[in-house]
């Protein structure tokens, strides 16, 4: 709800309330948790939420192996009862539990928030999510900007910590980059993370308007994202690809997209073992004709998971936590930047 620049108080519609995605919500919290009881602020700061609580969320659905699922209701009134999906406030019907999360919080409808966009017009319109509507039609244009992928072979692969790792490095060695989250679920921490590492500039598909990625809306937000970020003079755009290669959040439609593949200068795989690592350097090379540039995430947290992905994959490896530098360095050597680009980093490093 960022977009939205809501205040403590809003006016909300009790009546004639859209099930539709991205429709922002005004609820109260019925019930207290001990495990996953935070909610992610516009400030990008985490609130414990407790029982009477009323906030603000968004209608959507969610598809996680570690953590809930749920779809969107058929239909929404007031007095209805709904579950919080995740940390960034996205509010459905919980279809599904992990027993690391326990129970989601439970929310009783008491309205829609309403957005008065006419001036001088006092007909208020339900508000929703995002600065823009997504353009379906968009084409891809990166402006010869090199771009960095991350994709994993699934949620909490380490994808974000190599991001974070990566963007560093090419900030101490004088790269402007720009970073933008692709595919997932709500939730802004991962771009704040990549702003907090050094990236001049960032975005996520919740800024266009969509609070959960499927195959149908990833492909049109990959090209529309890499086509705005890639203004502003980056030398690098990094993007992470949310959840996993076989997810239900799109990142196989993006990544079978001709016009986006070709836009992909180098891209890294995030793997939680050496047989992730081994199915997800398979899928990349036999299922999209992508050859990674390297693979870190847990796979790679000792020399064990270092040496059978080098010796059995034939592929780079390097863990984001205990050597980020070499990291972001194969990642950078991986571009093949020209000898001016290059230069400018050395002069803006000095």
């Amino acid at each position: 709800t960022q977009a939205l620049n809501l205040g403590h108080e809003v006016r909300i519609a009790t009546t004639d309330i859209p099930s539709d995605e991205g429709v922002v919500l005004v609820v109260e919290v019925l019930n207290d948790k001990s495990t996953y009881n935070t909610l992610e602020l516009t400030s990008g700061r985490m609130a414990k939420v407790a029982r009477g609580d009323i906030i603000v969320g968004a209608l959507g659905h969610r598809q996680a192996l570690f953590g809930y699922s749920g779809h969107l209701p058929e239909s929404v009134k007031e007095g209805d009862i709904i579950q919080l999906l995740n940390i960034g406030g996205v509010l459905g019907i919980c279809d599904s539990i992990n027993p690391d999360k326990g129970k989601p919080f439970e929310c009783r409808v008491l309205g829609v928030v309403l957005q008065f966009p006419y001036l001088g017009e006092r007909i208020g319109v339900p508000a929703r999510v995002g600065y823009q509507r997504l353009d379906y039609n968009v084409a891809v244009n990166t402006r010869n900007v090199p771009v960095v992928a991350l994709a994993g072979t699934c949620m909490e692969a380490g994808k974000t910590a190599a991001a974070c790792a990566i963007v560093s490095r090419m900030r101490h060695r004088g790269l402007n980059v720009h970073a933008f989250k692709a595919t997932g679920v709500s939730l802004r921490r991962d771009i704040l993370a990549m702003e907090d590492a050094g990236a001049s500039k960032s975005m996520i598909f919740t800024d266009l308007g969509v609070v959960t990625t499927t195959a149908k809306t990833g492909p049109a937000i990959t090209r529309a994202l890499l086509s705005e970020m890639s203004q502003g003079d980056p030398d690098v755009i990094v993007f992470e690809l949310g959840d996993g290669l076989l997810g239900a959040y799109g990142v196989e439609a993006i990544l079978l997209s001709p016009d986006i593949r070709a836009s992909l200068t180098s891209v890294v795989l995030s793997a939680n073992d050496p047989v992730a690592a081994w199915g997800g350097v398979k899928l990349l090379r036999e299922r999209f004709g992508i050859e990674p540039s390297v693979v870190t995430g847990p796979s790679t947290d000792n020399a064990v998971g270092v040496d059978i992905i080098r010796d059995q994959m034939g592929v780079p490896a390097f863990n984001a936590m205990t050597n980020g530098v070499a990291l972001g360095d194969c990642v950078i050597d991986s571009l093949k930047l020209s000898p001016e680009k290059l230069a400018k980093s050395i002069v803006n490093q000095g």
